[in-house]
C-alpha cells in the first residue's frame, strides 16, 4: 500500500504576530525581515550601489520636501497583512514623527523601492501591495535600468497607471506641491 502524499499547508502570520515576534527577539538582530501577505521574508542584504541611491534620494526629496512632508527611509508601514520596509517614503507630518505607532497606508503620499537585484520582487509583489493598500502613488527606481517607474491610482488590483521616466527626465514628487525631482540627480554617478 503506498503512502498518501504529505499535505504541505502554510501558515500565515498576522502583523501583530509578526510585531510580537521582534518585540520578543525571536530573529536575530541583523536579520532584514518584512512581513508581505502573512508572510516572513527575508530581504536582500543592502550593497554599495543601493545604500547611495537610498542615501541621494534621502538627500534630495529633503530638499524638496520641506515642511509639507517626512521623510522615512527602510522604516516600517503597518498595513492589513502586511509590514513592508520601503527603501523612502514620504509621509503626512505628525506631531510624534510616527513614534506612538507605525505609519499606515493614510499617512504614506509616496512609497519608493530603490531595486539594483530586486526588481522583479518589487515590481510584482510590493508595488502592487500598495496600490492594494490605497497608498497614493509609489515609484520604483530600477537602478541597472536608470529608469524611475512612478505608479499612481490605487485600486484592489494594484495601481491603475504606470509611467516611466528615463534619467534626463523630472518627476513630480506627490504631496509635495510644485516640488519636481531632476533624475539626472539621482542617476549620477561617480564616474561622472
Amino acid at each position: 500500500m503506498a503512502a498518501s502524499p504529505v499535505e504541505t499547508r502554510r501558515r500565515l502570520v498576522t502583523v501583530d504576530e509578526y510585531d510580537q515576534m521582534v518585540q520578543a527577539g525571536v530573529f536575530p538582530p541583523d536579520d532584514r525581515l518584512e512581513l508581505i501577505e502573512g508572510e516572513i521574508i527575508k530581504m536582500s542584504p543592502i550593497g554599495s550601489v543601493h545604500a547611495a541611491f537610498v542615501i541621494r534620494l534621502n538627500r534630495l526629496l529633503g530638499t524638496l520636501a520641506g515642511a509639507h512632508a517626512l521623510i522615512g527611509v527602510q522604516s516600517p508601514i503597518h498595513l492589513p497583512r502586511s509590514e513592508p520596509q520601503p527603501d523612502a517614503l514620504l509621509l503626512r507630518p505628525r506631531a510624534d514623527d510616527y513614534e506612538g505607532a507605525l505609519p499606515e497606508a493614510a499617512d504614506v503620499l509616496l512609497a519608493i523601492e530603490v531595486s539594483d537585484t530586486t526588481a522583479h520582487f518589487d515590481r510584482t509583489v510590493k508595488i502592487p501591495l500598495y496600490g492594494r493598500a490605497g497608498i497614493p502613488a509609489a515609484w520604483l527606481i530600477d537602478v541597472e535600468a536608470r529608469l524611475l517607474e512612478a505608479y499612481h491610482g490605487p485600486s484592489a488590483g494594484g495601481y491603475r497607471e504606470k509611467r516611466t521616466y528615463g534619467p534626463e527626465e523630472t518627476v513630480a514628487v506627490p504631496g509635495v506641491p510644485g516640488a519636481s525631482l531632476n533624475l539626472r540627480d539621482l542617476f549620477v554617478t561617480s564616474s561622472q
